[in-house]
């Protein structure tokens, strides 16, 4: 398609490009623009991999500026993930 090879990098694939005067060619970006915006709404693996690479970041981030509450933060849920094996074992077995 010739829309593809004009198209620029700053407009998302979500979008419409404006100077579109063809009615066949607007309606066939405009379905593409929202099969492209379907797909990534419901492309949940997707969106999942984008939030743990965010969370990850902000876990470095935090790590980097703040080692010593890091290691507490990592011992504190080591404590709490024992606590709650501990718990459900001792209730299993009573």
């Amino acid at each position: 398609m010739s829309s593809d090879i004009t198209r620029t990098s700053a407009i998302p694939r979500t979008a419409v490009e404006v100077g579109i005067d063809d009615p066949v060619e607007r309606a066939r970006a405009e379905l593409k623009a929202a099969l492209a915006a379907i797909e990534e709404k419901a492309n949940v693996p997707r969106r999942v991999g984008k939030a743990v690479d965010r969370t990850i970041a902000k876990a470095r981030a935090f790590q980097s500026r703040n080692p010593g509450l890091t290691m507490a933060a990592i011992v504190a849920g080591a404590v709490a993930v024992g606590a709650i094996v501990w718990a459900g074992v001792r209730a299993y077995t009573r």
